[in-house]
């Protein structure tokens, strides 16, 4: 007789395995660069996104075990790119292909820092705070899509601080 997994048994699995829920991804995606949701939308192209992240460590336990990242953004028109690393936190509701992500860290960016340049961002530093919000779809067991919205800053640290969002979508893969 032959066994039959529906996609909610195959999210359950990953939920309840150990070594899938603590075990690398890779994520690869596209994305609106300077998509202007908390500020003017001022540079062009399109942003390439790579992101790894990493099994939660034991020390992260107290903080709700997020998973260390590390990635990169680069755009396609020659505006700001970035380099990235922080902590990523994920929740998933209870037999639920959905999951709902939130990210904190740092980037180092090659943009502007200050810039005369109408179609150039003033991010007023050149390392600065990044944040991201997703949500996303488990597909099966090692396969998910997101979408995320994500943003770097100086948090007003800096006399210019115009920020810079991005938009788009993402596909990962566990390991």
């Amino acid at each position: 007789m032959r066994s039959r997994f529906s996609l909610g048994t195959a999210v359950l699995l990953v939920a309840a395995s150990p070594a899938l829920a603590d075990s690398a991804e890779l994520r690869l995606g596209v994305l609106r660069h300077d998509a202007g949701i908390f500020g003017n939308r001022e540079e062009a192209g399109v942003d390439g996104n790579v992101e790894v992240l990493f099994p939660s460590p034991t020390l992260l336990e107290p903080i709700w075990s997020p998973r260390p990242h590390l990635g990169a953004t680069v755009n396609s028109a020659g505006d700001t790119s970035q380099i990235y690393a922080g902590l990523t936190w994920q929740w998933s509701p209870p037999v639920s292909p959905v999951f709902i992500e939130f990210s904190l860290g740092g980037a180092v960016h090659n943009g502007d820092v200050t810039t005369r340049e109408l179609d150039r961002k003033e991010l007023g530093a050149r390392a600065l705070f990044r944040e991201s919000l997703s949500i996303g779809w488990q597909i099966d067991e090692r396969n998910s899509l997101s979408l995320i919205l994500d943003h770097i800053s100086n948090a007003n640290l800096a006399d210019k601080n115009e920020g810079l969002d991005g938009l788009g979508l993402r596909w990962g893969y566990r390991f």
